[in-house]
């Protein structure tokens, strides 16, 4: 039996190998080594994890996959930790984790009755947390965007703010008649900012030409 670490964060800002030290002292005060640590930055709702295929991959029938949290593991939908939970359980895969106590025993049973029960067990354990780590995920989007939606009806959330050099740039060189090809090849500039920019130059020159207008001294 190895038994190989898996963790995981969402961001790239965000520390994947925070919890490693805990999965050591895990391993340490059972007399156990970690073969392996396989470290990703992924969102735990997409089965886009190549570290954790990896390691499926490298693994062999009673070897241990251990993580942290299950949510490391799964904020799957259910159709997707369905597929997840078939190939961990076809590379004879045992999910350990820490905050799962009942799935502490599975790195320790060597009878074959107690097994299938911790087993048994663990499943279903690891499907109830699998599903509220999903509804949690869920929660907090549905949260951001009703935020979103209220900060915008609000007047609260503005978008980017205006590049006003190169802004002043596009205008020069829409007004020297260059093509919009060749303005966006220049300046990366998408053709709906140079449109938006097209029409605030031709709306200023009006307002212009309409101020230029001599009095007609009636």
């Amino acid at each position: 039996m190895l038994v190989r670490a898996y963790l995981r964060a969402s961001t790239k800002e965000q520390d994947a190998g925070r919890a490693k030290a805990d999965l050591v002292d895990f391993c340490q005060a059972r007399a156990l080594t970690i073969a392996a640590t396989y470290e990703e930055n992924e969102s735990g709702a997409s089965l886009h994890r190549p570290q954790l295929f990896r390691l499926l991959e490298d693994s062999h029938p009673g070897d241990v996959l251990l993580i942290e949290q299950v949510d490391r593991l799964s904020r799957l939908s259910e159709q997707d930790w369905d597929k997840l939970k078939a190939l961990i359980k076809e590379k004879g895969v045992r999910v350990v984790a820490l905050d799962l106590p009942t799935s502490h025993m599975m790195m320790k049973s060597d009878d074959a009755f107690t097994s299938r029960m911790f087993d048994a067990i663990n499943s279903m354990l690891l499907d109830m947390l699998a599903a509220i780590a999903r509804k949690d995920y869920d929660d907090r989007r549905r949260r951001q965007a009703q935020g979103i939606a209220k900060a915008k009806a609000e007047g609260r959330m503005k978008g980017r703010p205006e590049d006003a050099k190169r802004n002043e740039a596009i205008t020069l060189m829409l007004r020297s008649g260059q093509s919009w090809n060749t303005i966006v090849q220049a300046t990366g500039a998408s053709r709906s900012t140079l449109s938006r920019l097209s029409q605030r130059m031709k709306a200023t020159d009006l307002a212009h030409a309409d101020n230029c207008i001599p009095d007609s001294g009636d």
